[in-house]
């Protein structure tokens, strides 16, 4: 072999060589894949924890297979295999080997009933109390002589003088009166005393002039109620008709808080439902108000509905124009509650994955409230004690998807898993009672208005505010200012008096 290869010329050499090296590597490389004989597969099928994988798959798409293990070309994670076996209960639910449970982090969560508090913070800002508005107009019409230095926006008290008026017509009127009278001809005198209330005389200046028999031209206009002088439109030296607006005054204590709540939250507002306040002239305090009205229009350039609300103001500190930062809390109510990373949105539906008693993972369809602090509310389609998956749902919807597993309806959900749920549910249908007392400030055939003290178990502070009531025959026999004893529940209406009885009794 020798003798031949030294026979050879130089390029016949190479060419010589470089077969032989091909033909090392061709050898060396069937070698190889002989020795390794079908232990691809089985050592994939081995990491993969099934003794025999069918295929390979992206969970995120899940209708695309392959042959072998690896990344996938769709997202940045490995594909995972799909055992055989996985399709043994395809009519009841994913099935998961007990060890691929732990890789793929699979958690759950029993749902169960529980209070759920979530609390809706908006802006709002303090106004005059519209309920407390007084038109101050004189009854005659006359010549204005003094107006006591009163400015738009000044503080006046109740019977406080805003204007003197001198009326010309009373003088004549009055100086017949007088004459009449003299005559002590009782029906003539009741006859001129009529005309002189048709003319717009109060009743007090009448019995002046009787008593000090001189005619009484000129009148003092005063204050209705106390307030804010809102508009002021009298001076000095004015002539004024009857009927004309001199003044107007508003009250602020209670004063009028009006939030603007967006159109999506509206629906946990309600009137007599408690608010927290902050304002930022009083920074560290907090103040407290009760819905009164939720007006019946929306803002379209804001989609916001505005929810009135009023607040005891003592001292005035209160004023109207303030800014502040109000927290609604809707009413405590007992919910089915599950994890709120448990939900899984399809966009056409709400489900969620529960675990089964025979094994296994089946989807299921849900109807949904509230949400607050990493807890939601169901309102149909899951029993208290069903365990929810909460970590690796998406990975499991995927799997039943691919399975072809029916998904349970809302209507197949099972009553209550034990008496203890049945239970939960009927005290959550029955509203709480609170006790409290109180003074009674008016009476109404269907309402009665208290000023009484706190309530702790709502978190109220002292207040007066409005409780429905059962008819006059519940609070017949009470009268303004009696002290009381009450209980009353939450109603959808708001508060409602359940009973009452005067102290002591």
């Amino acid at each position: 072999m020798k003798a031949v290869f030294e026979r050879l010329s130089p390029r016949q050499r190479s060419y010589a060589a470089a077969a032989g090296i091909a033909l090392i590597s061709l050898g060396a490389g069937y070698g190889l894949s002989m020795l390794g004989g079908g232990s691809d597969g089985g050592d994939a099928a081995a990491d993969a924890g099934c003794e025999e994988v069918l295929y390979w798959y992206d969970p995120m798409v899940p209708d695309q297979r392959f042959d072998e293990p690896g990344k996938s070309p769709f997202m940045d994670m490995q594909l995972v295999p799909k055992c055989a076996g996985g399709d043994a209960q395809a009519g009841e639910g994913v099935s998961i080997d007990s060890g691929m449970v732990q890789n793929f982090g699979i958690r759950t969560a029993e749902a169960e009933y529980g209070v759920l508090e979530p609390e809706t913070t908006v802006t709002g800002t303090l106004a005059y109390n519209g309920s407390e508005v007084a038109i101050v107009q004189p009854r005659a019409g006359g010549y204005v002589q003094r107006t006591y230095g009163h400015a738009p926006q000044d503080l006046i008290a109740k019977g406080a003088p805003v204007v003197d008026l001198l009326v010309p017509e009373w003088g004549g009127a009055q100086q017949e009166f007088l004459a009449v009278a003299a005559t002590g001809d009782a029906a003539l005198t009741s006859a001129a005393r009529q005309r002189l209330r048709l003319l717009g005389m109060p009743e007090g200046v009448i019995s002046s002039v009787a008593r000090s028999g001189r005619p009484q031209s000129t009148i003092t206009v005063t204050a209705p109620q106390s307030g804010a002088i809102t508009s002021l439109g009298v001076r000095p030296g004015m002539t004024v008709m009857a009927g004309q607006s001199l003044a107007e005054i508003s009250g602020y204590s209670p004063i009028w808080l009006e939030a603007a709540v967006p159109e999506a939250l509206a629906g946990s507002a309600r009137v007599g439902q408690p608010v927290s306040v902050t304002l930022t002239a009083f920074p560290g305090e907090r103040f407290a108000g009760r819905i009164i009205a939720i007006l019946p229009s929306a803002q379209e350039a804001s989609r916001t509905i505005t929810v009135r609300a009023a607040m005891p103001n003592p001292g005035l500190r209160l004023k109207p124009g303030m800014f502040a930062q109000v927290t609604i809390a809707p009413e405590r109510r007992e919910a089915l509650l599950i994890p709120s990373e448990a939900v899984i949105r399809t966009g056409e539906r709400t489900l969620v994955m529960i675990t089964q008693e025979s094994g296994g993972y089946r989807p299921v369809e849900v109807r949904i409230g509230r949400e607050a602090g990493g807890r939601t509310e169901v309102l149909a389609g899951l029993a208290a004690g069903e365990e929810v998956v909460t970590s690796g749902q998406f990975l499991l919807d995927s799997e039943a998807s691919l399975a072809g597993i029916d998904v349970r309806p809302i209507d197949d959900a099972p009553t209550a898993a034990g008496e203890e749920g049945a239970q939960a549910q009927a005290d959550a249908d029955e509203p709480r009672t609170y006790r409290a007392t109180g003074t009674i400030e008016r009476i109404t055939s269907r309402s009665i208005t208290l000023r009484h003290g706190p309530v702790e178990a709502l978190e109220w502070p002292a207040m007066t505010m409005g409780f429905a009531t059962e008819g006059p025959a519940q609070v017949r026999g009470f009268q303004r200012g009696d002290r009381v004893t009450f209980t009353f529940v939450q109603a959808s209406t708001g508060p409602r008096i359940v009973s009452i009885r005067k102290t002591g009794q």
